[in-house]
């Protein structure tokens, strides 16, 4: 995650603490989603983090966004948290490699279920010799768009990635992470008016936001 620099220690095998009856109730879909982070994505020992303060837990919640449970769990979490908004949207993606996994993947199983929304990448840097400057993927002008990553922590991926979707001419309208872990989010969004909704927190998970 880019969040730590430097990893001292790591307990491999995953490790559910708390106890699963200390969390926050979930609805049975998001419990599903939760229970697989858990088991895939949350990882114990001691971290450094960007600011130099230190963190017992890492969330590499591509192992999650990389299998195939867990793109599911994800999509029908999706479904159940944005409900009928996700009817009025026509494109997913964001900032590479942050948003891929769960972008191309939530895509790809909403196809099943007749869903036509399309996937895209935000580049770190333009392409030489491109057309789309950062974009690359099946973005349009005039699309309506659900902005995402898996996991955050300040936001600042997510707002790179509006902009950058803006300045293409498409709209950023929805936006929602598989954790958020800092809490920061919500406010970067609405400044933009844009309908921000995490699928889980670090608190879902027995975390303080920012620990």
């Amino acid at each position: 995650m880019g969040s730590m620099l430097q990893q001292r220690s790591l307990t491999h095998m995953p490790i559910r603490s708390p106890n699963v009856t200390e969390l926050p109730p979930l609805s049975p879909t998001l419990e599903t989603l939760r229970q697989h982070v858990l088991e895939h994505s949350v990882k114990h020992g001691e971290f450094v983090l960007k600011s130099g303060a230190t963190s017992t837990w890492f969330l590499d919640t591509k192992q999650t966004a990389c299998r195939a449970d867990g793109i599911l769990a994800v999509t029908d979490a999706l479904i159940e948290v944005f409900g009928a908004d996700l009817d009025g949207i026509d494109a997913i993606g964001g900032l590479t490699m942050g948003a891929d996994p769960l972008a191309y993947g939530v895509a790809a199983v909403l196809a099943t279920r007749g869903s036509r929304l399309r996937s895209f990448s935000v580049r770190k840097e333009p392409k030489a010799g491109g057309i789309t400057g950062r974009i690359a993927g099946a973005l349009q002008p005039g699309d309506r768009v659900l902005v995402t990553e898996d996991t955050t922590t300040r936001g600042t991926s997510l707002v790179e990635a509006a902009e950058q979707i803006a300045e293409f001419g498409a709209e950023p309208v929805l936006m929602s992470v598989i954790v958020d872990r800092g809490g920061t989010c919500a406010a970067m969004a609405a400044d933009r008016n844009i309908d921000y909704r995490a699928l889980l927190t670090a608190p879902d998970l027995g975390f303080g936001f920012g620990t």
